[in-house]
């Protein structure tokens, strides 16, 4: 890293001490485009880079609720708008006993990189509360939505910040809050996505974050190994919305998913795993040993980790962030691994994409492979807007040829920096250039 950005990056963490995840985050994206820092002689003079890696605005609130018992519980909600260059604020909703400052901030800075990469015209936000809504009962859930909405609805809009789910936050959640700001707000304009399709929702908006994982994956390893997804041995972590869909999706193209994982465990079948029963499974919320029942073939472990040592070619992490460590890529890499694609929000540690590219081995950053979701979410917005519901097909031609664009522009990129396996510097090049232009146009 260049002296000017190694010493925005030491004010920041001096501001910022204990939030390592935001911290980590813009490092990656400092370092990624210290190269061509000198390229864009403006960037000191305009504070271009100080800028765009504080966010707008952080709203934080109290939020209390009623529980079952009739005791007020209070937890603390938060609103990342971190950027609305490029369009109306746009992130998910995360509702996790871990949600804190820093984990928003950081997602809010990867969301806003993703959606410039998308060519989309979106800014990036998160949100969310450290609510955990296991084992609350479904009325539990609502009122603390309602609660959370009580006070996000004065910040959010059709035009302003479209909130959508994520980690904790479904199709139930979104219903709730949803259902709750219209009342508020007296209007009925789609402000969130993600929603059923009886009121708004856009056909497999559910599955576009797992379907446009495996899109770019079709897409990488044709261009550097001749390959698709047909025939390839498949690990996939994380058996929520995005594992699962994509699970089912690599499968319709013709891979084997040999290994699943969630918290109670993993399965291991290296004559393809039945996708079907796993999905029950999660929906009934059991322990992934009860896939033994029907295959006592199968292999079954305790620990999430060990997915990993699974033989395979390709790796797709979908649970949380920093699932995958060094020494789990290692494991990776010597048991066949050639791609691998993060379905999650930067669920690998910074030195796995590292070693990928030293063993010039696919390695598709999030902020790349996991834009599938916001991209029909933009498509939801655009149905919405025009009181439209488009059918399955068209919206999947949509995501896909996204996907595909997503894929080229990352891939040129890394083209032109004489390195095609750091396709994580390149995602991080092009959002900044795209980012750059419109903060320059629109001024300070």
């Amino acid at each position: 890293m260049n002296n000017e950005l190694s010493l925005i990056y030491e004010n920041l963490n001096n501001k910022y001490p204990t939030e390592k995840e935001y911290l980590s985050s813009v490092y990656e994206f400092l370092t990624s485009i210290s190269e061509i820092y000198n390229d864009f002689p403006d960037l000191g003079d305009l504070g271009i880079i100080e800028r765009l890696i504080e966010p707008d605005r952080i709203i934080t609130f109290k939020v209390p609720w009623v529980n079952d018992q009739n005791k007020v519980i209070v937890n603390t909600g938060y609103r990342v708008q971190f950027s609305n260059l490029l369009g109306p604020y746009k992130g998910g909703i995360r509702f996790d006993k871990s949600v804190n400052l820093s984990i928003l901030k950081f997602l809010g800075f990867e969301q806003t990189l993703k959606n410039s990469l998308t060519t989309l015209l979106l800014g990036g936000a998160k949100g969310g509360s450290d609510f955990d809504p296991a084992n609350k009962s479904d009325l539990e859930i609502m009122r603390f939505c309602q609660s959370f909405m009580n006070e996000l609805y004065r910040h959010i809009g059709a035009n302003t910040d479209v909130p959508a789910g994520d980690l904790g936050v479904g199709a139930k959640e979104v219903g709730y809050l949803y259902g709750h700001y219209k009342k508020l707000a007296n209007v009925s304009n789609g402000t969130f996505t993600g929603k059923g399709f009886d009121y708004g929702g856009s056909l497999i908006r559910p599955e576009a974050t797992g379907y446009g994982v495996c899109y770019i994956a079709e897409f990488a390893l044709n261009k550097y190994l001749d390959k698709s997804l047909n025939g390839q041995k498949v690990l996939i972590s994380g058996s929520g919305n995005v594992g699962i869909h994509a699970a089912f999706k690599a499968k319709e193209l013709g891979a084997i998913i040999v290994g699943m994982s969630s918290i109670t465990g993993v399965i291991e079948d290296q004559s393809g795993i039945d996708v079907e029963l796993i999905s029950k499974i999660q929906t009934n919320k059991l322990s992934f040993k009860h896939h033994l029942e029907t295959y006592p073939d199968a292999k079954y472990y305790s620990n999430p980790r060990d997915l990993w040592k699974i033989k395979a070619n390709i790796a797709i992490p979908c649970a949380k962030e920093n699932e995958v460590s060094l020494t789990d890529a290692k494991f990776m890499i010597e048991n066949g691994v050639i791609a691998l694609i993060e379905g999650a929000n930067k669920p690998s540690e910074v030195e796995v994409s590292k070693l990928f590219e030293e063993n010039k081995l696919i390695f598709i950053p999030s902020k790349a492979a996991n834009a599938g979701g916001v991209s029909v979410s933009l498509l939801e917005m655009n149905q919405n807007a025009s009181h439209l519901q488009w059918d399955k097909n068209l919206v999947d031609q949509k995501l896909k040829g996204i996907m595909e664009n997503i894929f080229n522009n990352i891939y040129n990129t890394a083209l032109k920096n004489n390195n095609i396996y750091n396709l994580t510097k390149a995602a991080n090049i092009a959002s900044f250039k795209r980012l750059y232009s419109a903060m320059k146009q629109l001024g300070v």
